[in-house]
């Protein structure tokens, strides 16, 4: 097995030896790149010997600004994309076009950004839109493979309709690529494959064996995946259950499907290390698209947390859970649940599931009583519209730190949300008559009755709450002490929606208590 020696390391960009597999069949080894936006899984290839192109640079990056033709736009075609695990490969220029012209631009280049912005996750078509809509002037952000040189000039050669051509779909200007762009988008045989091996006999052996057998020529890292960080996240364990993989981990982006594969550290110190600079980089750029998003947000409504975590749901009778994962946002007075991070203010706005956190309970999860081999658990549970109280919902975050940032989060927002509702009326039964119970951010509890405006027939101050009980269904009892006799006072009443109003009770005195001792919610938030 390869020792995960580091090759280079610093708190927010490594580079290391593991192993990486799909999570059933044998890991084999690979390069780990972690930068400051992305992780990337590298493999080692063998180049052939071949004459040297003296107008290729063809070991670093390099900035080519095109200038887009009215007829025949950029005058290039590409290979490749997320989805078949190759980078976006140049595979064709066309003569006397705008990218032949530059003298710049080589079959072979990979294009990593596009005027900037990295593309190295997206799928082929997308990386087709991207570039035809990327204005007339398009500075390409390239680096070149010469490993994938042959074999795109080889297919350009013999069957030119496999690409998607970038240009303005003039049909006399592309040969046989049709006007849609419908092309086959990837190559899946030859000497370029998506996945790990360059034969069979790479793919059943360790490279340092395998290599024994190929023909002499230079070794180069070339990209597997990279999976962007921001609004991702990375995890140890296997998708949908409670199974800790050990001495592994798996980093997934924002859109879920993509994966770094599991990645298998043996040190459990290197190990360690990974998870913290992965985790922290991600955080990083989850806080500043948090803080993006409050930008166009008024204060009452901003963000305070924004992150994955799992649900854990009992499916079909079975005993086990199953867990979905979930984006959480906790933004001004709601707690917001997606299938997938939104990426602007439009998708925040089209939240599918939204709770108010007035309204809802938030409990951590003693580990003791988590109910399987998944930590750092928290329960959720919203008041229901009507008199049947509903049950809590299990969730699982990867770490306690992440545990102690929602639990911190989730405080702030109870405060900032019960400062600004103020007060809230509850429809209650009090000896017999029809009332109305005030929760007063101001001056506490009070029981009106009659018109409204009347004088409260009592009131109690938040700091006048000795004690609480109920049946469960609908009645209530208040226990309040006298400040002047030191009594204890008992207040009986009914509420249809009792569930819902214990709720806003306890948000109301955790914000109190938050707000007349600040160290109270300093400490939540210094832990974290």
């Amino acid at each position: 097995m390869m020792t995960p020696i580091e090759e280079k390391k610093d708190d927010k960009i490594r580079t290391g030896m593991v192993q990486v597999s799909d999570g059933k069949s044998r890991p084999m080894p690979a390069r780990l790149v972690l930068t400051m936006e992305a992780v990337t899984v590298q493999r080692e290839i063998i180049v052939p010997p071949q004459p040297r192109d003296p107008r290729v640079p063809h070991t670093r990056e390099r900035m080519v600004q095109i200038t887009r033709q009215k007829v025949g736009g950029l005058g290039l075609s590409i290979k490749g994309g997320a989805e078949h695990k190759l980078p976006i490969l140049i595979s064709k220029i066309y003569k006397d076009q705008a990218a032949d012209q530059t003298g710049q631009l080589f079959v072979g280049d990979a294009v990593i950004k596009v005027n900037g912005e990295y593309i190295t996750a997206c799928n082929h078509d997308d990386a087709v839109n991207i570039l035809r809509n990327a204005g007339d002037i398009v500075v390409l952000t390239v680096k070149h493979y010469r490993a994938a040189t042959p074999f795109l000039q080889k297919q350009a050669e013999t069957a030119s309709d496999t690409d998607s051509s970038t240009g303005d779909d003039h049909p006399s200007l592309h040969g046989k690529v049709d006007d849609n762009c419908n092309s086959e988008k990837t190559e899946t045989n030859g000497g370029w494959q998506s996945a790990w091996g360059d034969s069979q006999d790479a793919q059943s052996r360790p490279s340092s064996v395998a290599s024994d057998r190929l023909p002499e020529g230079t070794r180069e890292w070339v990209d597997v995946v990279s999976v962007p960080l921001m609004m991702g996240y990375v995890t140890r364990y296997v998708l949908g259950t409670d199974k800790l993989r050990p001495g592994a981990f798996e980093v997934r982006g924002a859109r879920t499907h993509v994966t770094t594969g599991v990645v298998h550290v043996e040190e459990p110190a290197a190990l360690s290390h990974w998870l913290k600079s992965i985790s922290d980089n991600i955080m990083g750029l989850t806080n500043l698209q948090m803080k993006l998003f409050n930008r166009h947000l008024a204060s009452g409504e901003r963000i305070e947390y924004m992150g994955w975590v799992q649900e854990g749901e009992v499916c079909g009778g079975q005993p086990w859970q199953t867990y979905r994962p979930k984006f959480l946002i906790l933004k001004g007075t709601d707690v917001m649940l997606f299938d997938s991070p939104p990426t602007n203010i439009t998708e925040l706005a089209k939240c599918p599931e939204t709770l108010k956190v007035y309204q809802t309970m938030f409990r951590t999860v003693k580990e003791s009583e988590t109910v399987d081999w998944r930590q750092h658990c928290f329960l959720v549970q919203s008041s229901a519209p009507g008199p049947a109280p509903t049950g809590p919902r299990y969730f699982s975050t990867e770490t306690r730190q992440e545990l102690l940032r929602v639990e911190a989060a989730w405080t702030a927002n109870i405060v900032n949300s019960v400062i600004r509702l103020g007060k809230k009326t509850f429809t209650v039964v009090h000896m017999g008559r029809a009332a109305g119970l005030t929760l007063d951010w101001s001056s506490g509890f009070s029981l009106s009755e009659g018109t409204p405006g009347a004088p409260p027939v009592w009131s109690y101050r938040f700091s006048q709450l000795r004690g609480s009980s109920d049946d469960g269904k609908s009645k209530l009892k208040l226990h309040f002490q006298d400040t002047e006799t030191k009594v204890i006072e008992t207040k009986e009443l009914e509420c249809q929606i009792l569930q819902s109003l214990l709720f806003c009770m306890h948000a109301f005195l955790t914000a109190k208590v938050a707000s007349v001792d600040p160290a109270f919610l300093a400490s939540i938030q210094h832990s974290n």
